[in-house]
């Protein structure tokens, strides 16, 4: 079974606290949202390999360690994962960034795919899957399945997401075993709406000031 983790960085847990706030404006949402998503790029990151290089620093040559693994892809599930790409980006600014749409039927609660723009590379790349919420798990399944189908392997994909719903959790560990999940926090259960409780809202609204 692959990982699954709240991040409980005390700066992440401050930050979310303040997002989670109904009169937070589009503006500061959008940053701290950033900021979250540059905090979780250095936790989801930790487990990337290294090797052994030599530099000749302006004092003597020395083995130093470098990162040897894959390269990285980011890939934002539409519109909300958008919000998260910019503070990814910042502590990995080479990474390539590929796009999967969903929409939610509010009726069925079931996503639906509608865009899929990716790297010609994506298969070799480790790829970090960001979506602010992570509720039914049904776009989360969705997104990791429409990878699947372009050769991408589970292994290689980390999803990332601010707040996380047991239900959903559940989903896509049950379904996607060997996808590693972090998320900022653990909420209670899903409403008959299938908004996460307590939660945040909307966050695609709330990061584009819609309704």
């Amino acid at each position: 079974m692959a990982k699954f983790e709240v991040l409980d960085h005390p700066l992440i847990q401050h930050k979310l606290t303040m997002i989670r706030d109904k009169n937070v404006g589009t503006k500061a949402f959008r940053e701290t949202v950033r900021e979250i998503a540059s905090l979780m790029a250095y936790e989801v990151s930790r487990s990337m390999p290294l090797k052994d290089v030599e530099v000749e620093t302006p004092i003597a040559k020395t083995t130093q360690k470098e990162l040897a693994g894959k390269k990285v892809a980011i890939v934002p599930i539409l519109r909300a994962g958008l919000g998260m790409v910019d503070g990814m980006t910042e502590l990995i600014p080479a990474a390539k960034i590929g796009f999967i749409g969903m929409y939610r039927d509010e009726k069925t609660l079931k996503p639906h795919e509608y865009f899929v723009k990716l790297p010609n590379d994506i298969t070799e790349r480790q790829l970090f899957i960001v979506d602010p919420m992570l509720a039914t798990g049904g776009s989360a399944i969705d997104a990791i399945g429409a990878l699947k189908k372009r050769g991408c392997k589970e292994k290689n994909m980390k999803f990332a997401c601010l707040v996380a719903a047991p239900e959903g959790v559940k989903a896509v560990r049950s379904t996607y075993p060997d996808v590693d999940i972090y998320t900022c926090a653990l909420d209670d259960h899903l409403n008959e709406n299938g908004y996460i409780v307590p939660g945040l809202g909307d966050a695609g609204d709330r990061l584009f000031g819609t309704k």
